[in-house]
């Protein structure tokens, strides 16, 4: 499994570390993932994705990953979340109509 935010694309970064006496060895810069489940509505249940802290906020920010993933561009999306904002576009879809011959 790539060291990769499933929101933003984050990854790992390389540089150096460098000594006092400027000696310079290579080292990776690696990204705060946490594990999180994130909690869609249209879809009824909860969604592991591996975050970083920055991204927890952003879906914090915009409500939510259903409004995030509908108000964000595909272009714009890593191909897991174009995968998921397929599946909630159906579901809401769905529901919708649901809602509609209900009524």
């Amino acid at each position: 499994m790539p060291r990769r935010c499933a929101l933003s694309g984050k990854s790992v970064q390389y540089g150096n570390n460098v000594s006092h006496a400027n000696n310079k060895t290579k080292r990776r810069f690696m990204s705060n993932l946490q594990v999180a489940s994130v909690l869609s509505d249209v879809l009824g249940h909860s969604i592991r994705l591996r975050l970083t802290p920055r991204g927890m906020k952003t879906i914090e920010h915009n409500g939510g990953i259903d409004a995030y993933l509908l108000g964000t561009n595909d272009s714009k999306l890593t191909p897991e979340m174009t995968v998921l904002k397929r599946r909630v576009v159906l579901a809401k879809a769905k529901k919708d109509a649901k809602a509609a011959a209900a009524a």
